[in-house]
């Protein structure tokens, strides 16, 4: 009997629904439904690291699950009862998890405002980079972002790149001052992606 050939990579469909074909896929709790008519034309980098600084140690899986031992460590009481999620997590070494379907509101943003919208929860995708806010990152992480965000570019009319910094300035400073921004303008130069002012 003749088996099939494998579907060859640059025929099998990116997306499975709301799912990306090259993430791997964690199932958080923690998302809701997106307003009707939303416009998803927002994507926010964020920088996240349990305990801060300390990286691979599978404690952001278990936040973003709601399966965080919060007496783990002594970092963990000043969060506890944190209920958060983000659509993407890409760790150190470039690999890429997926928590939420792109489809539904993730709980990345928390109060914010830009582009003369609030809540942007409502109309944004949040990719969380593994890393301390004002750190530096990994060259393997760039390059998965990057690929990333053209992926969801084909999806949704996303004509913003912003950081948890810009949306949300009074609260939030990640992921800081070690991210290289130019890695992206470089990569979306010419494609009327428009990011922040003086990055």
């Amino acid at each position: 009997m003749a088996t099939r050939s494998p579907e060859p990579a640059a025929r099998r469909p990116a997306w499975h629904g709301g799912w990306y074909a090259n993430a791997r896929r964690m199932d958080s709790p923690n998302h809701g439904p997106r307003p009707p008519q939303a416009s998803v034309d927002l994507i926010v980098v964020h920088s996240i690291s349990l305990p801060p600084g300390e990286f691979g140690g599978g404690h952001v899986h278990r936040l973003f699950m709601n399966r965080l031992d919060w007496d783990a460590h002594p970092y963990f009481q000043q969060i506890r009862g944190l209920e958060v999620s983000t659509h993407f997590f890409i760790t150190r070494a470039g690999v890429l998890w997926q928590f939420v379907d792109v489809g539904r509101r993730a709980w990345h943003a928390g109060r914010s405002h830009y582009r003369g919208r609030d809540a942007c929860n409502d109309d944004s995708i949040g990719v969380e980079l593994e890393g301390l806010e004002g750190g530096s990152f990994e060259q393997a992480q760039y390059a998965t972002l990057v690929t990333l965000c053209k992926a969801l570019r084909q999806r949704y009319p996303v004509r913003y790149i912003a950081g948890h910094e810009h949306i949300a300035p009074e609260r939030k400073h990640d992921p800081g001052p070690g991210f290289d921004w130019r890695v992206l303008r470089g990569a979306f130069a010419g494609t009327g992606v428009l990011f922040p002012p003086g990055c």
